[in-house]
């Protein structure tokens, strides 16, 4: 398996200023999509590309870019678009937190908690909470190292179980996070994507 090609933060933004400009897939939720976002990217949240992958992939025959908050979705997603056969998938490098870094301008809506926030919160709070409770109930500590061993896993597999169980939450959903929403968007007239 070849390493994905991965694509910086300035010759994207030349890139997005061409006569053929790539199509940027923003694998986020839609809520951290909703915060900030690269003009023109259409939200395609990575469970929703995993699970509607080919008839995702149909309507994807030019460059494509893949976008998440620091890269490590956006690598998940690549492997599944080449799994499907798609050749020409780039990575931002750096992810959205590069892109802002450098200084290029990005949509701002609500503010949300970034999905790996909301993961460092619920761990935490499970193994503190477990912590103090196993005082009075000393087997809760076991719960405190189920939470070690599955973040452990997590960085392991650079998978995170717990981030894919919040990303389901209404907080990180929007009302248009849908696979028909997002294939009608993709095979939307080619103007709409200037206008995101």
């Amino acid at each position: 398996m070849t390493a994905p090609t991965t694509i910086d933060s300035q010759d994207l933004s030349e890139r997005l200023s061409s006569a053929a400009p790539p199509r940027v897939l923003d694998v986020r939720t839609p809520g951290e999509f909703e915060t900030a976002h690269i003009a023109g990217a259409y939200n395609v949240p990575l469970d929703l590309l995993r699970e509607h992958r080919d008839e995702i992939t149909k309507h994807l025959d030019e460059e494509v870019v893949l976008v998440c908050r620091s890269g490590q979705r956006a690598a998940q997603a690549e492997e599944t678009l080449r799994a499907a056969g798609l050749g020409n998938v780039h990575i931002l490098d750096g992810g959205i937190v590069a892109w802002e870094a450098k200084g290029f301008a990005v949509n701002r809506g609500a503010q949300r908690w970034d999905l790996e926030r909301q993961v460092r919160l619920v761990a935490g709070s499970i193994v503190l909470t477990s912590i103090l409770a196993s005082i009075a109930a000393p087997k809760l500590k076991w719960v405190a190292a189920a939470i070690g061993g599955g973040l452990t896993f997590a960085s392991l597999t650079n998978t995170c179980a717990m981030g894919m169980a919040l990303s389901k939450l209404p907080y990180n959903r929007g009302a248009t996070c849908d696979a028909q929403t997002v294939v009608s968007q993709l095979v939307g007239p080619a103007g709409d994507r200037k206008a995101r």
